[in-house]
């Protein structure tokens, strides 16, 4: 049954989220998939990267929904947001062929350092699979630049460092693409211990800001069964709000 929260065409008002609660906001439910708001900080399904973890977003849903579930696409550990899932494999393989045929719109929001010369750009840069899959493949990321702001902190010979808040679309869906496309333009993703600028992470945890700054912020798609069109928001947590308000920029 569906939540009540939908209308078609309409754009759905997420929950209020409370700080990593046992179970994760729902932002969207009906009888055939949920779109979720996973926390940052929690891995979505074990694998290599798991370092020995035991708690996963998918095992806490499969309890919290009472049934299984089909994971539709993932998010890094460090990544926040909205987490696309379905109930049955024949929902899960539909939304997956919509996935794979780019006609999901996944809108992240992101914090960089430095300032990007073009207010709309794209990163078209191949990227490998991670570990073990060393085949670099097309990876095209859209990006936006929203917003800009400086900090009292020196940086490369600067009296201050810059810093800007973007909108990221990714085009396909790399390993940690958003991440490396923006290591790859030298603007490296605030609070990314992998692919960031230490210096930079640590000017934002002397602030109180402790997580990686990157959070799936809206999911668009066409439902698989009625052919309406989807689109789900989640809202930023507090600490990414922190960062927001650092710098005033309008809370997203």
């Amino acid at each position: 049954m569906s939540s009540g929260r939908y209308r078609k065409g309409s754009r759905l008002k997420p929950l209020p989220q409370d700080h990593l609660p046992m179970h994760l906001d729902v932002l969207y439910r009906d009888e055939f998939l949920a779109v979720v708001d996973k926390p940052a900080g929690l891995m979505v399904h074990d694998s290599k990267l798991a370092r020995g973890e035991s708690d996963f977003a998918a095992d806490r849903l499969r309890e919290q929904f009472g049934q299984k579930i089909f994971l539709v696409h993932r998010l890094d550990r460090a990544t926040s947001g909205c987490l696309l899932l379905a109930f049955d494999r024949d929902s899960a393989s539909a939304l997956g062929k919509t996935l794979m045929s780019r006609e999901v719109v996944k809108d992240y929001l992101a914090v960089c350092r430095g300032w990007p010369a073009e207010t709309a750009f794209t990163v078209d840069h191949p990227l490998d699979g991670g570990p073990g899959k060393p085949e670099k493949k097309p990876a095209i990321t859209h990006f936006e630049r929203l917003a800009t702001a400086e900090l009292d902190e020196p940086s490369s010979g600067f009296p201050t460092s810059r810093y800007a808040l973007l909108r990221a679309q990714p085009e396909t869906g790399r390993f940690r693409q958003i991440r490396r496309h923006l290591k790859h333009l030298s603007h490296h993703l605030i609070g990314d211990t992998s692919h960031g600028d230490g210096r930079h992470n640590r000017i934002f945890r002397m602030r109180g800001v402790h997580r990686m700054l990157l959070h799936a912020r809206r999911l668009a798609f066409t439902h698989p069964h009625d052919g309406r069109q989807c689109v789900v928001e989640a809202p930023v947590d507090a600490q990414f709000a922190r960062s927001l308000e650092m710098f005033g920029w309008p809370l997203q």
